[in-house]
Formats: C-alpha cells, structure tokens, sequence
C-alpha cells in the first residue's frame, strides 16, 4: 500500500484549509486518512496577518523515513519549514538548477544576441488579408 503525503481540503469555499495527512495513494482527495499530520491556513489571519502550519515534525519525518512520497506541494512547505532539504530526491530535476546550465562569467561574453521575430515578421506567413475583400453575404 504506497502512501502519499498530501494535502485534503477542507473548510467553506472562501475560507479554505488545507490538511496535511498520510493517505493511502490510490484514495479520493477527501478519503479517510492514514494519519493528520497538521493543518495549513493558507490566508493570513490574525495580527501580524502571516499564514499558519500546524504540524507534527515527528510524524512527518517517520512517514518519509519508511517510504512515505510527499506530493509537489508537500514537498515545497515541508522545504520552507526546513524538514526537507532542496537536494532531496522529492524534488523534480527540473525544479533544481544544475551546474551545467549556470552561466559562467566568460561565456555570458560569447552569446550574442538574435532578434526574435514574431508571426508577422516571417516570410512565410501570408500577411492578412484586408477586410474590404471580404464579400458580405445577402
């Protein structure tokens, strides 16, 4: 049975929370959960108006210690609340930057600078037909 760290959402339609929970993967969205491991306010509330988690850091780090797989959105908080590290492997490589695609300080100096053109620019399209051509139909 795989499970997922993912969120559930619950609350009225302006006012929406979202759950943290462990679920079993192949489950609807609001399906019963495995586990509550916390619950996200997404919309600033109280004084000094900042968005609020409330989560069991334990529980979360043995769900992904026995194989749990948190979901992209998961994965995103659970870096900014530092349970997750940016090399983790939850994380998409598209998402990560390489080495290879960081330009360095000598070959920002050998690109050279192409004009882009748009659809109306090309020789190849036909411009526009004017509308007097069109014949209107009685």
């Amino acid at each position: 049975m795989p499970i997922r760290l993912r969120f559930s959402l619950h609350g009225h339609c302006k006012n929406r929370i979202l759950h943290l929970v462990a679920v079993d993967q192949r489950a609807r969205r609001d399906a019963m959960p495995t586990e509550l491991l916390g619950i996200y306010h997404r919309y600033p509330t109280g004084e000094p108006s900042q968005k609020t988690i409330e989560w069991s850091v334990d529980r979360i780090r043995y769900w992904l210690s026995v194989g749990a797989i948190p979901t992209k959105a998961v994965s995103k908080l659970l870096e900014a609340g530092n349970i997750l590290k940016p090399t983790s492997p939850y994380h998409s490589s598209a998402s990560r930057p390489t080495s290879e695609s960081e330009p360095t300080s000598t070959s920002q100096h050998a690109l050279s600078t192409v004009p882009v053109m748009n659809s109306r620019q090309r020789s190849d399209v036909p411009p526009p037909s004017p509308r007097s051509s069109l014949k209107r139909l009685a």
